[in-house]
């Protein structure tokens, strides 16, 4: 290892502003089952994958709707 290293020519890091965040979520089994299953078939961890969907509503704008009854009759 060197003593001291020159920096003076490096280059910003491109993906900072994609730095990700650890938070807690509460996911359904179901949720949790059929992503870590689509993980098995494409090797992409289970974690990654909801965050490419999410990550893919996001830039997609997409807004949800839905009349399922046991989320409105909470």
């Amino acid at each position: 290892m060197r003593e001291e290293y020159d920096f003076s020519g490096a280059v910003k890091n491109p993906y900072a502003k994609e730095l990700k965040k650890q938070i807690s979520i509460n996911l359904s089994v179901n949720v949790i089952d059929y992503f870590r299953k689509e993980s098995e078939t494409t090797g992409i961890p289970y974690q990654t994958l909801i965050n490419l969907y999410l990550t893919d509503c996001v830039n997609k704008n997409m807004k949800l709707t839905w009349t399922t009854p046991e989320l409105t009759n909470k």
